[in-house]
């Protein structure tokens, strides 16, 4: 059970013997995934207790207050679960958000499709043009691509890959680029404006998503940037859209698919 933050740093004092028991610092790689929450962060508000001494699943009541002035309590877990439910920065704060938009009423068990998307009608792991796939989210993605596309012959064009099982209402995902002829996908992840996005419950989707695309028979490879961490076996940290990162990612291609078969379609 939860405990307040004086009791919980008095018994980790007791049990490790120390007076600090967690150096200021020692969490601070875990914590920079989440921005926002640790410019929401106040040791005043804390009995004194650092943010990047607090263990990521440390079971205590910790005090946050958002952009507006809110404070509110909320264990470390229980914070960082309500990332990604809305792009604002005030979807961390249970007040912002129950002002924000009233309750939704709770979805039932049959999952109702798209009746615009034709996605039943092609076999699992064929891709093909959707009417439903959104717009390039950023102006990187298009940049990534032509660059891509320079060194790489590969069939464009395709904006959607059929999936086994439905991906909320729609029985195919839309990847930033797709490589028919390697049956590999390309996401290209930010973490947004508001630094709210591909953490927390997307991060969770991005997943879930990542597993439909490999039980269709394909591959993902994500680039990861900013502060975001790999979430996949072939993920690739950059800063930016470069010609390096191109690079990368033939060689990642390579890994997956092997050397003899991606020089094939080298231009």
């Amino acid at each position: 059970m939860p405990e307040r933050v004086e009791a919980w740093w008095a018994r980790r004092q007791w049990s490790k013997g120390s007076a600090v028991p967690y150096a200021i610092g020692e969490y601070r790689h875990e914590w920079a995934r989440w921005p926002v929450l640790v410019r929401q962060y106040h040791p005043d508000l804390n009995s004194g207790v650092v943010l990047s001494q607090v263990p990521p699943a440390a079971d205590v009541w910790l005090q946050w207050q958002c952009e507006v002035g809110h404070v509110f309590v909320a264990t470390p877990s229980e914070v960082r679960s309500r990332a990604g439910v809305s792009r604002r920065r005030s979807s961390w704060c249970p007040d912002c958000f129950a002002g924000a938009a009233p309750p939704k009423a709770r979805p039932s068990r049959a999952v109702r499709l798209c009746a615009k998307s034709d996605a039943p009608a092609h076999p699992i792991g064929e891709p093909f043009v959707s009417a439903c796939a959104p717009t390039a989210a950023s102006a990187a993605e298009p940049r990534l691509v032509q660059l891509l596309s320079s060194r790489l012959a590969y069939s464009d064009g395709f904006n959607a890959i059929r999936v086994p099982r439905p991906f909320f209402t729609h029985l195919e995902v839309w990847p930033d680029i797709i490589l028919p002829e390697l049956r590999v996908a390309i996401e290209y992840d930010t973490m947004g404006r508001n630094s709210t996005e591909h953490v927390g419950q997307r991060e969770v989707l991005d997943k879930r998503k990542d597993r439909l695309l490999r039980a269709a028979g394909w591959e993902v490879v994500r680039v990861r940037t900013g502060k975001l961490r790999p979430i996949g076996e072939h993920d690739v940290a950059a800063s930016g859209v470069t010609g390096k990162l191109v690079d990368r990612l033939l060689d990642e291609l390579r890994v997956i698919r092997g050397d003899l078969i991606v020089d094939c379609y080298l231009r």
